[in-house]
């Protein structure tokens, strides 16, 4: 069985969470039957599992894989999930975690400017600098060797409406 899945991504602080919560909340609306996951919350563990990425990949997947069987069982035939990715091979690990997952690409992208004033409100702490320097540093990797299906700017407009043309493009809902 298929699974259609749009996974949102793009550098830190361009938006992937805000928006892929308002895309549930359309889907909802229109009581379309889906799944939404934030993949960064199913890494949130201390220690992590010492086998894994600094980011926390296999757990993230592993976790992803146990939602997503509990998430279909309950009648979910769509998935939504967003997560920071650098590259299409790393599909393969989602593909795994959701069989039969269908899976299209949809990168969010800001100006420098936006990323650093959206990082700047969001984030805590010590690491502050380093997401700045990160979220150019991605949107800049991601602009020289792009790999998504659909590319979503994201300056100056709301997040309603940015969820909306996620949806549409990937023909989730009507144009």
């Amino acid at each position: 069985m298929s699974v259609p899945t749009i996974l949102v991504t793009g550098p830190v602080g361009v938006g992937k969470s805000t928006v892929a919560e308002a895309m549930g909340y359309l889907l909802l609306d229109e009581k379309i039957a889906h799944g939404n996951v934030d993949l960064d919350q199913l890494t949130a563990c201390y220690p992590r599992p010492a086998d894994d990425d600094v980011w926390g990949s296999n757990l993230g997947l592993a976790n992803l894989a146990a939602l997503w069987r509990n998430y279909e069982r309950a009648g979910a035939r769509r998935l939504i999930i967003n997560r920071v990715i650098e590259a299409r091979s790393e599909l393969d690990g989602y593909r795994r975690a959701v069989p039969g997952a269908d899976i299209l690409i949809a990168r969010l992208r800001a100006t420098p400017k936006t990323l650093r004033a959206r990082v700047r409100q969001r984030a805590r702490g010590m690491s502050t600098e380093w997401q700045l320097a990160r979220a150019v540093e991605l949107a800049a990797q991601m602009d020289k060797d792009p790999f998504e299906d659909l590319l979503i700017e994201t300056d100056g407009r709301d997040v309603s409406t940015i969820a909306r043309e996620v949806l549409r493009r990937a023909g989730w809902l009507p144009a």
